[in-house]
């Protein structure tokens, strides 16, 4: 999501035509945590600190997330037919109950183990 919010190379094509994004709460915090270790990391101005943060929740308002509720977590906690850590686990956890109620919810990723695990469990990935 950053990539395209922040318009960074090599974001996903695909991001602009997304009709209905749908995501788990952690973006939010992922995305945001991001942001801050790259002002301390690269010592970005405050200004330009402020420009992404603006960026990011204004696109982030445009998500319907999903609580990271007890079935979310159990269904993490299960295990994938690839190698996952906690957090994509999360993702993909979340994905997985959210296609119960969406029929062509498809996956949007740049990571190539979380892509490759929901390609294992039958999404249709847009990225890696």
């Amino acid at each position: 999501m950053l990539r395209a919010v922040l318009g960074e190379p090599n974001r996903l094509d695909s991001w602009g035509s997304i009709d209905r994004a749908v995501s788990s709460e952690l973006i939010r915090l992922e995305s945001l945590r991001s942001i801050d270790r790259a002002r301390i990391r690269l010592r970005l101005p405050d200004d330009q600190v402020a420009e992404q943060r603006a960026a990011l929740l204004t696109a982030l308002d445009a998500i319907e997330f999903v609580p990271i509720s007890a079935a979310v977590l159990e269904r993490a906690a299960e295990p994938f037919p690839t190698l996952l850590g906690s957090l994509d686990a999360i993702h993909l956890g979340t994905a997985l109950l959210a296609r119960s109620q969406i029929d062509s919810l498809s996956f949007a990723t740049h990571d190539a183990e979380l892509a490759v695990a929901a390609r294992a469990v039958g999404f249709v990935v847009h990225g890696s």
